[in-house]
């Protein structure tokens, strides 16, 4: 482990002079690749270093306990065995840093919940969903910037797709693809009684310009008047868009903005993250399964887990996980059910590896 750690710090002194290299540079799309690199090795190489600073403190105080001096050799049994749990904790954290990467975790994210069965109580809770991760975002510096949406008329969504932008930001929502269920009495339920409601999550990856090309020919681009809640001009011009990926068939829709070139824009950004997801899923099956896949249907029984309002508690089907923590997690503790999903997934790489 350590002769590859020993590569990788010498990897990573390549990568940095090459980011100051002018010729790299000027390469748009060599650049992104190294930065890329670069910034999937910084961490690893963080705690390397302190590992290796912590095994020489080791190393001098191992030497201290043979020395003739009672006095030293009392301070080296005194320090050293909280410096070998030290040693320990980096150990496990080298060796959970040295798993095989998702080649995406870098990147942005294009985040899409849709309301699934339930009616307008689904709606709602798209709405609830879409707060929580925004939230979540704020807390972690990540911008947050909604793409398009379809709102209900009453503080609901039909749907709302965002992009998120910040680093770490597919690493830890790609989790949250699924269905989410949500059980609570809505407030037009005059009985009290609890109802069952289904919103589908997807998560992609957003692709960059560079990596995904997506030709003016394959496209046609449709301009018409936006419709729903809007400001003056919303409603009275021209500006929303539908692009057609002639190919694949695949429709985006946006009109959240009221400039036409921003709406396009917008657009294209969800399509070429959709189109990218896609050639992925059909390159290797073992990446995570394509867009339909990962929302499902929308039932109540497809999963992954379940809000219960009236208990305050939350279940990821996946691992058993159960917190009574609800009204935190959609208040944007989001950590609370993605960190352990994490934990776990790490647990279970390791447990192959060893």
């Amino acid at each position: 482990m350590l002769d590859k750690l020993a590569e990788v710090e010498r990897r990573f002194g390549e990568l940095e002079e090459m980011l100051g290299d002018p010729e790299v540079i000027g390469d748009r799309t060599r650049f992104v690749a190294v930065s890329r690199e670069h910034a999937s090795l910084t961490e690893l190489v963080a705690v390397f270093r302190q590992f290796s600073s912590v095994q020489e403190e080791e190393s001098g105080l191992l030497d201290l306990q043979k020395d003739d001096d009672s006095e030293m050799r009392a301070m080296a049994d005194a320090e050293l065995p909280d410096l070998q749990k030290r040693k320990e904790e980096l150990e496990q954290r080298l060796k959970i840093l040295l798993l095989p990467t998702d080649p995406n975790d870098a990147r942005n994210v294009i985040l899409e919940i849709r309301a699934g069965t339930g009616g307008d109580e689904a709606g709602l809770f798209v709405a609830d969903l879409f707060r929580m991760y925004t939230r979540y975002a704020e807390e972690r510096g990540w911008k947050v910037e909604i793409m398009d949406s379809s709102p209900t008329g009453i503080g609901g969504f039909k749907e709302i797709v965002s992009s998120i932008e910040g680093a770490g930001a597919f690493s830890r929502l790609k989790f949250e693809g699924g269905v989410h269920r949500v059980q609570r009495v809505p407030a037009t339920e005059t009985q009290g009684r609890i109802h069952t409601s289904a919103v589908t999550v997807a998560v992609l990856p957003e692709a960059d310009e560079v990596e995904l090309n997506i030709e003016d020919k394959d496209l046609r681009v449709d301009v018409f008047r936006a419709s729903g809640p809007g400001g003056q001009s919303v409603n009275t011009t021209d500006s929303a868009i539908r692009i057609t990926h002639l190919p694949t068939g695949m429709i985006v829709i946006c009109q959240d903005e009221k400039s036409q070139h921003k709406n396009k824009a917008k657009a294209l950004k969800v399509l070429r993250a959709r189109l990218f997801e896609k050639a992925q899923a059909e390159h290797d099956a073992a990446i995570a399964a394509d867009r339909k896949a990962m929302v499902g249907t929308g039932d109540r029984s497809e999963r992954i887990r379940t809000y219960n309002f009236p208990q305050n508690r939350v279940t990821d089907h996946r691992i058993g996980l159960t917190t009574h923590a609800l009204d935190r997690i959609v208040a944007g503790e989001a950590d609370l059910v993605i960190e352990p999903l994490i934990t776990f997934t790490q647990a279970e790489a390791l447990k192959a590896i060893d």
